[in-house]
């Protein structure tokens, strides 16, 4: 059989992310935060783009009316993330579109309704974190400087609720070139320290620094921290007070004294530090309409620089190529952006408006009233891809009359009820809260007897979903909920 070479011309389709479509789809799935610093970061590096300065009577724009609508600055009509670069862009004749050029990028079309939002200090708060909050007693301690080193590797080295399980003694006191007794001696001064129980290295440890305090002269909690957690926890007292040889009331009483305790010490300052939401869209509620109007403040609006517009009509005719080319260069890069953004901003719009839609009965009447929604009904309903509506609803946030959610929230898998009608999923982890919250707190409901008020309500749901359900909404077992004071 013979070889040979031969040349043979073959045609095929490829689809390349070119830069433009990179950051397209990088820009789509940017949270508003995320987008604000890369839109500021792109104005470091690209001089041709400057921020417009807002008036105080600023028309909104839907289109760049002004603008010689070209490949390369006319949204698409599908809004849907471009599938390649366009090679019209190259053909611009920049003199001419600078010299109409006075669009900044697109405005909220509602802004008249923008009384209704909430202030800014209901999404900002600053709070003491539970680390200043020891270094503060520290300070105030007299401890020496290599104590003070000690002291800031220990609190370093807590977790969020308060415990030291980041680092062992023996790590701090290598850490420190200090011995592990001078280590244990500063830990132990630290767990004097507000709040009772803090730097404990596990909960029987945190327990017993805040009984050693509050009940210093009780024998039987401290014999039950020590010997019982898991019976105290199953809340089995008649084990104990057999184990123990005492009377069921004193084990219950020590039990009731025990509840009180801190099993988490720096809990209080996790609370304070949580994450504050500055929503990407607002949703009002206009007459009988839901009306969505994006978040547009602290958002740069866009124009090309007065000195870059000048400097371009200069080289017009001149010789220094690569001057003219780097001009155009950063012009193709900002109208890109310009273009990006408003492709951003109007497929968020149309995914929320597709969502009102879907979820009007939400809006109206509560989560209880949620509907099953996958990504693909609204892929379908505003003509865009399945992926590009998953990048838009991540990360992003809406305020509605009913609350804050991330735009993913609106989106359930089904249950059918007895009916044949089917609910969101949301809308079944709300009826179970409800259940859970309303059950007689000493004899507290369990999953089959969840299972069987949820039927009197017409929804047919197994036990282990709702185990499942349950343990998603943090809500413990009915053995632990059971109140027994």
């Amino acid at each position: 059989m013979a070889m040979e070479l031969r040349q043979q011309v073959k045609m095929s389709q490829q689809l390349r992310m070119t830069p433009q479509l990179q950051q397209a789809i990088k820009l789509l799935q940017l949270s508003r935060m995320e987008l604000i610093t890369a839109v500021r970061q792109e104005m470091v590096e690209n001089p041709v783009l400057e921020e417009m300065p807002e008036p105080d009577d600023y028309e909104p724009i839907e289109q760049y009316d002004d603008v010689p609508m070209t490949a390369a600055t006319k949204p698409d009509t599908n809004d849907d993330v471009p599938v390649g670069e366009r090679d019209a862009a190259e053909k611009i004749d920049w003199e001419a579109f600078l010299e109409n050029y006075s669009a900044p990028t697109p405005a909220n079309s509602y802004k008249g309704l923008n009384d209704d939002r909430p202030g800014l200090e209901q999404t900002l708060s600053t709070s003491e974190s539970l680390s200043e909050h020891l270094m503060e007693q520290v300070r105030l301690s007299g401890m020496s400087e290599d104590e003070e080193l000690i002291a800031v590797l220990i609190i370093g080295n807590l977790d969020e609720y308060g415990y030291l399980r980041n680092a062992t003694v023996e790590d701090i006191a290598e850490d420190a070139e200090a011995s592990v007794d001078d280590v244990e001696f500063i830990l132990t001064e630290i767990q004097r320290f507000d709040p009772l129980g803090i730097a404990a290295r596990d909960l029987q440890e945190c327990l017993l620094i805040q009984v050693d305090k509050l009940y210093p002269e009780d024998m039987i909690i401290k014999h039950m921290i020590l010997e019982h957690i898991p019976n105290l926890e199953r809340k089995s007292y008649q084990k104990i007070a057999k184990a123990l040889g005492c009377d069921l009331e004193e084990v219950t009483a020590a039990a009731k004294l025990i509840s009180r305790l801190e099993p988490k010490p720096g809990r209080e300052f996790l609370d304070h530090e949580a994450r504050y939401i500055t929503p990407d869209i607002y949703i009002q509620k206009v007459g009988d309409d839901y009306i969505p109007m994006l978040n547009e403040d602290g958002m740069p609006k866009l124009r090309i620089s007065g000195y870059y517009r000048k400097e371009l009509a200069r080289q017009k005719g001149g010789k220094n190529n690569e001057v003219k080319d780097y001009i155009q260069d950063k012009l193709r890069g900002a109208m890109w952006l310009i273009r990006s953004i408003h492709q951003r901003q109007s497929t968020i719009m149309k995914v929320t408006e597709s969502i009102i839609k879907f979820q009007r009965d939400f809006f109206d009447h509560g989560v209880e009233h949620l509907k099953p929604l996958v990504l693909r009904d609204v892929a379908e309903d505003i003509n865009m891809h399945e992926s590009t509506v998953s990048r838009v609803t991540t990360n992003k946030y809406v305020h509605t009359p009913r609350g804050t959610y991330e735009l993913k929230y609106f989106f359930n898998s089904s249950i059918t009820n007895l009916d044949g009608d089917d609910l969101a999923s949301e809308a079944v982890k709300a009826k179970i809260k409800e259940i859970v919250a309303h059950e007689p707190p000493k004899k507290p409901m369990s999953d089959a007897k969840i299972v069987e008020a949820l039927a009197k309500d017409g929804v047919d749901i197994a036990r282990r979903t709702v185990a499942k359900y349950r343990e998603a909404l943090g809500i413990l077992s009915s053995a632990k909920r059971k109140d027994m004071f």
